[in-house]
């Protein structure tokens, strides 16, 4: 899944389950160890600072981390769910949500069926249906309408595929191919069965980890115009409607109740959740280290600036938490724009990755990666075409640019999820080693806007930044929905593939792996594929992210929680009343 910063065709065998959530980030390293020793009590508000616009509210479009944990636990239901937890060693488990158990595979994995429970309903008071699971995972495949969400389904579900290597069915919006989905996902009363070509035994992690999954009702459907509207069967409701720019403020759901939502995953302490976007990460602490009114009760997504961390001590260091997140970041070249495969390699070797992580705040910002899978991740290993020092190797670099038969400097334009001093910093770090190197740099800084406009596949930057998430602990949840370029690229939009990277060899290997049962060669698989991305320079690895967070003094049961991307876990923070 994306990281939020503007400003997560996977096959994993059952046993990677069982891995250490550990593997994916979420150790807790500082402050009172991501979690709050006041408990919880119901009532009050709660106040969500961000400097981030949600660019997607629609539950098939969101695949930003913050956005999916976040609105799972307040208005949006799956099959099933994490459970609450701030332990980095619990072990990576789902529990039932709106399916009565955590689904039943057969055919080994490549067929699921849920029994979806018979009393949970919409905010409108209508009960939430099978149907309406089967229609909501339908318009994934709407792919011109859909945009910006994951694309797993594109290639599991077991429908007729075009000579693209997209599926023939486009979505409920054109009824081409409809018969075909009506046969690969069924109805029988309460019961969802999903038929899928290849094996998919950790579905059900894909359906707690993702909003794709999530029921949608048809009736509510307006396409493009659903982007921002919330139609909630979750504890809370939107009041109102959501302003793209500010936010919005959820109240309680009057329509769910407890006794339908078994997972204990969703607490619901506060009775209102004031949700604020467009705040600088200055600004935000400014008020959050203050203390002072609402701002006690206020939390955040957003890391303490650089800045700031010499007023992270005493009574508000113990209102902080550092924790590993799951996320690496990292630089893609545009492959429409930069096709000469010696000005990649130039490009990655003049890139300063400690000037970059310095920028961001050092050793509690991040380290420096290898790879773009996160350490201990089944799969796992440096990537050996990335051997450049850290700092980077700009007479190494120069030298590749000469001999690439460019015309010198080389103007490239880097456009990135900026607008913050830190984050201008670090383009700034950036540009420098490259200019040592010989490229002539233009900085772009993006806001509210980064991934729509880095997903447009006409977008005319040379290089843009990225950061992406395992969405469980396996390799297969990163290099396909990044770099298949079937599931990614199409007229409107280069979903994951933001470098509109294209390469028949990585298809091949991908379809390759995703036939293989056994975990450690599927793997072993995966990593031949990083290894070949690395060959291409697909991507430059840039650093592992770290979370460094304060909180208002009056906010309890403050919990980091790994499983759900290491931020705030919404379905546990409560206030003092």
């Amino acid at each position: 899944m994306a990281i939020n910063r503007k400003p997560i065709v996977a096959v994993a065998a059952a046993a990677v389950v069982s891995v250490s959530l550990a593997a994916c980030g979420g150790g807790s390293t500082s402050g009172d160890g991501g979690g709050s020793s006041k408990e919880a009590s119901k009532g009050g508000t709660l106040y969500y600072l961000t400097r981030t616009s949600a660019e997607h509210m629609d539950p098939q479009r969101m695949y930003v981390g913050r956005d999916l944990s976040n609105m799972n636990r307040l208005v949006y239901r799956g099959l099933t769910t994490f459970p609450i937890t701030d332990d980095p060693d619990a072990k990576f488990s789902v529990v039932p949500d709106l399916a009565t158990d955590t689904g039943t595979a057969s055919d080994g994995g490549k067929t699921w069926e849920f029994t979806i429970r018979d009393d949970a309903k919409w905010e409108d008071g209508k009960p939430v249906t099978c149907e309406d699971f089967k229609y909501g995972i339908s318009r994934t495949f709407a792919t011109d309408v859909i945009t910006g969400g994951p694309n797993y389904i594109l290639s599991y579900l077991d429908v007729p595929v075009a000579p693209s290597g997209l599926p023939e069915y486009n979505g409920p919006y054109k009824g081409d191919h409809q018969e075909d989905y009506d046969k690969a996902v069924t109805c029988d009363g309460a019961k969802l069965t999903l038929h899928f070509r290849n094996a998919w035994p950790d579905f059900n992690y894909a359906a707690a980890s993702l909003r794709s999954f999530d029921p949608y009702r048809e009736d509510k459907d307006q396409g493009e115009k659903s982007n921002y509207q919330i139609f909630s069967n979750g504890p809370y409701k939107l009041e109102g409607k959501w302003d793209a720019t500010q936010g919005g403020t959820f109240v309680r759901n009057d329509q769910y109740t407890e006794s339908s939502d078994e997972s204990d995953s969703r607490q619901a302490n506060p009775d209102k959740i004031v949700y604020t976007q467009g705040l600088e990460n200055e600004v935000i602490y400014d008020r959050i280290i203050a203390d002072s009114g609402d701002d006690a009760y206020a939390i955040t997504d957003r890391r303490v600036p650089p800045a700031y961390y010499t007023q992270v001590t005493g009574e508000v260091a113990d209102r902080s938490s550092l924790v590993d997140s799951p996320y690496v970041s990292y630089l893609l070249p545009n492959f429409n724009q930069m096709k000469n495969l010696k000005v990649r390699q130039a490009l990655y070797m003049a890139t300063d990755v400690v000037a970059s992580t310095t920028a961001l705040g050092g050793d509690k910002a991040g380290t420096p990666a290898k790879s773009i899978v996160a350490p201990n991740i089944i799969g796992y290993a440096e990537n050996p075409n990335f051997t450049a020092p850290p700092e980077g190797d700009p007479e190494a670099a120069k030298a590749l640019l000469e001999d690439s038969g460019e015309k010198l400097p080389y103007p490239i334009k880097f456009t990135y999820a900026g607008g913050t001093p830190t984050l201008d910093k670090q383009a700034a770090a950036l540009a420098e080693g490259w200019k040592k190197a010989g490229f002539k740099v233009t900085l772009d800084p993006l806001t509210d806007t980064y991934y729509t406009i880095i997903q447009k596949p006409s977008n005319d930057a040379d290089v843009v930044w990225g950061g992406w998430g395992a969405d469980w602990p396996s390799i297969a949840t990163v290099i396909p929905p990044l770099f298949d370029s079937r599931i990614n690229l199409t007229e409107n939009s280069n979903g994951q593939d933001y470098g509109n990277y294209k390469s028949d060899t990585v298809n091949k290997m991908i379809d390759e792996a995703a036939q293989i049962a056994d975990v450690d060669e599927q793997a072993a698989k995966y990593t031949e594929i990083d290894d070949q991305l690395g060959k291409d320079v697909a991507y430059i690895p840039l650093e592992l992210t770290k979370f460094y967070f304060v909180r208002g003094s009056k906010v309890t049961n403050y919990i980091n929680n790994p499983m759900t991307s290491g931020f705030p876990d919404l379905g546990a923070i409560g206030v003092e009343n």
